[in-house]
């Protein structure tokens, strides 16, 4: 998004007070002896309604007042200056409980969100920051499996995240087109391969060709030493090596965007590992000015034993570089090249042990900014039957996952709705989010078995719930023949599910700012899924469309924003809103 686009955000903040603050601000008046922050830091929710909006513990304070926190609590909330927002002050126990004034909330959410519209919980906390996100990165001549789908959906969303805030996100894809495997790739298609059938089905082929290669050399091991030769002909630039080198790139590329496409992602550099080949003597240069390699066995290493970590290899026997050392040379690249206050590396946990010794040895250089890197990993995806191997050929191809889930959806809205109007392109939204929205709905760290029936479910907790409850509100809105507008009569809104809908729309751009604190996108899914069950809870409370008129009016202000909510809460998973479904 342009920043530009900005200007318009945050234009209903004149309307949308914070609640919390405002308790804070009451509460501060009466105890002087801890700052303002402190009191809104401590500041609960409590577990429900009937405890009020928002309670302050005054265990805290029983040292400092000499007494006991209920009695403490019992005469705060009588001496309490209660400020426009707060309905009602009661002490419970030892707690101070506040009432948000419910035509307020209702007031401040629903002028918020109809003047923002698509920028509604937006903000420009970033501005100014630039945050770099290195997610998907295939592996070139490799197939692009549903492996692929945690980093290159995780990825995406926080990119989306970031920017929604204001930051300047730069989104890399950091290719695998180097190292040692295209010396295996190379010998294998010197051996066993078609010219015609590589350009016919590039990626299952090269993939036939890769896995042979390591069934072959469980006998002849001289296969490995072959490879290894090959790659260092790479890196030296020999004229066949590069020529066969580039070719696989730019087959295995064409597959890799046609996957990229169904996912509507976009990358601002595909520089990959080889792009750093011509960097790396530089930082292998400082790295021994600093005094800081070590000889081992004849390779080239940096010791850090004493940090309770292994030796970081960055030069082979052979003289072929690491994907370390790449690293290194691509760490520096960035940072003299986009100065940037975050660089974000959505990568697998089993690479823990590479980043840190990555981060340790740009730290032992002197750079402060190794701080800054972060390792946002990911668990492992299994089969049911047993874990994914390129090296055995056991693999899903995400594309066809993405294709069966737009089939299966298909047939579902063909039985279910076939007056839904567009119906390939609505199955393309639905199926595709099914599989986004399952990916991003769970901690990222879980490891996870990818099962067919699982992905492609349309009960419970989905994607296509949201997405449902999406079409639903704009059903609604077609029905009825008002227009949205902020210009109601908020009093009629108090009833419990219009408010517990209202609350949960009031918290977006905080759950946003948890979410990016914790690089976790599952903070989204879950608001929306709690938005969802809590808006067809209204829907089902309430007749919506009736004869008074000045009560459909304010219903289908708060249907409108559930709506909007909804759409722009999907966007930042890098999904769709369908209207029908």
């Amino acid at each position: 998004m342009m920043r530009a686009a900005f200007v318009k955000a945050n234009k209903g903040d004149e309307y949308m007070k914070d609640f919390k603050q405002i308790v804070a601000e009451s509460l501060s008046k009466s105890i002087k002896e801890i700052d303002q922050k402190e009191i809104e830091q401590m500041i609960e929710v409590p577990p429900n309604k009937d405890m009020g909006d928002y309670a302050f513990p005054c265990f805290k304070l029983a040292k400092v007042f000499r007494k006991a926190p209920n009695l403490i609590a019992e005469e705060l909330s009588k001496e309490i200056d209660i400020l426009p927002g707060i309905s009602e002050v009661k002490n419970l126990g030892g707690y101070v409980n506040f009432f948000i004034d419910n035509s307020e909330l209702s007031k401040g959410v629903i002028k918020k969100v109809l003047e923002e519209k698509d920028y509604y919980g937006r903000s420009e906390i970033g501005k100014g920051k630039r945050v770099l996100v290195e997610f998907s990165s295939p592996n070139i001549a490799k197939p692009f499996h549903i492996g692929h789908i945690r980093t290159t959906a995780i990825g995406n969303c926080l990119y989306k995240l970031y920017d929604s805030q204001g930051y300047d996100v730069v989104r890399i894809n950091h290719l695998g087109d180097y190292g040692t495997q295209f010396g295996k790739l190379i010998v294998a298609f010197k051996l066993w391969g078609k010219k015609e059938e590589v350009e016919a089905n590039p990626i299952p082929e090269l993939l036939k060709l890769y896995v042979k290669f390591h069934d072959v050399a469980e006998d002849k091991p001289e296969l490995e030493d072959q490879a290894r030769e090959w790659f260092v002909k790479l890196e030296n630039g020999d004229e066949e090596a590069v020529e066969l080198w580039q070719w696989f790139r730019d087959e295995s590329l064409k597959e890799f965007e046609r996957v990229y496409d169904m996912l509507d992602i976009q990358f601002d550099s595909y520089a990959g590992e080889s792009f750093y080949s011509d960097k790396m003597p530089a930082v292998v240069e400082e790295l021994e000015k600093k005094d800081l390699l070590t000889e081992s066995k004849g390779a080239m290493i940096v010791d850090l034993e004493k940090f309770n970590l292994p030796p970081a290899l960055i030069v082979k026997t052979d003289g072929s570089t690491l994907y370390l050392t790449r690293d290194l040379a691509a760490a520096f690249y960035r940072k003299k090249t986009y100065d940037f206050y975050k660089s974000i590396y959505v990568v697998g946990a089993q690479q823990e042990l590479h980043f840190q010794q990555l981060l340790k040895v740009i730290e032992l250089m002197g750079y402060e900014w190794a701080k800054d890197m972060i390792h946002v990993q990911f668990g492992m995806v299994a089969l049911e039957d047993g874990t994914l191997s390129t090296r055995r050929g056991r693999v899903v191809f995400l594309e066809d996952v993405l294709n069966k889930a737009v089939e299966k959806t298909k047939e579902i809205i063909e039985e279910k709705n076939p007056e839904a109007g567009d119906i390939d392109e609505i199955a393309k939204e639905v199926g595709i989010g099914a599989v986004v929205f399952q990916e991003l709905s769970n901690s990222r760290m879980k490891d996870y078995t990818f099962s067919w029936e699982k992905t492609l479910s349309y009960e419970g907790e989905t994607g296509p719930y949201v997405q449902y409850t999406h079409a639903r509100t704009c059903a609604v809105l077609r029905k009825s023949d008002i227009e949205p507008t902020a210009d109601i009569n908020y009093e009629l809104l108090q009833d419990e599910s219009s408010i517990e809908v209202l609350n949960i729309i009031e918290n977006f751009n905080k759950v946003i700012l948890n979410a990016i604190s914790k690089n976790e996108s599952h903070h989204i899914t879950r608001f929306l899924l709690d938005l969802s069950q809590a808006f067809n809870k209204f829907y089902h409370n309430n007749h919506i469309i009736g004869e008074d008129k000045e009560l459909e009016k304010a219903r289908i202000a708060l249907v409108d924003c559930v709506r909007q909510t909804i759409k722009n809460g999907l966007a930042l998973l890098g999904m769709k809103a369908p209207n029908r479904m």
